[in-house]
């Protein structure tokens, strides 16, 4: 029996939107009842064709705005003015939350903790490239100037 298959979470045979050959209790019992898949008709064929057309567009659109962004927060120069020692070290330390506060304040940008790779809290006075992970294969770096008050 020949399918086409409604989700990425069947092992073993494919990913969405695949035609592939599987028994036919297997195909008639589990894969059709519950929703993982279609029978391969014709009508489901072009239904699955331009599921897969919008789905690329959708993709592209999602991509473009992503690119967008990066170009955005590479762009971003944020300056935070603390008080400092006289061997330019902090007082405190600017970690992620502040830094995800700033971009918050000052582009309305919402950027996740986990998306925010700082190896450690920032603690001297220095000009400093924060990389944030805006996709698997994207990523931009905000600039952070840290000046004293």
């Amino acid at each position: 029996m020949k399918v086409i298959l409604l989700d990425n979470n069947v092992e073993k045979l494919g990913k969405e939107g695949d035609l592939v050959e599987v028994k036919d209790g297997y195909g008639r019992n589990y894969l059709i009842p519950n929703k993982l898949a279609l029978p391969a008709t014709k009508a489901n064929l072009k239904k699955v064709e331009q599921l897969k057309k919008e789905r690329v567009k959708k993709e592209k659109k999602q991509k473009q705005g992503l690119i967008a962004l990066k170009d955005k927060l590479d762009g971003l120069s944020l300056t935070v003015a603390t008080e400092a020692k006289e061997d330019d070290s902090l007082y405190g330390s600017i970690g992620e939350a502040q830094i995800i506060k700033l971009v918050k304040e000052k582009e309305k940008i919402e950027i996740l903790k986990s998306k925010l790779f700082l190896k450690e809290p920032i603690n001297k006075l220095g000009v400093y490239k924060i990389p944030v992970k805006i996709d698997k294969d994207l990523e931009a770096n905000l600039r952070l100037w840290v000046v004293k008050k």
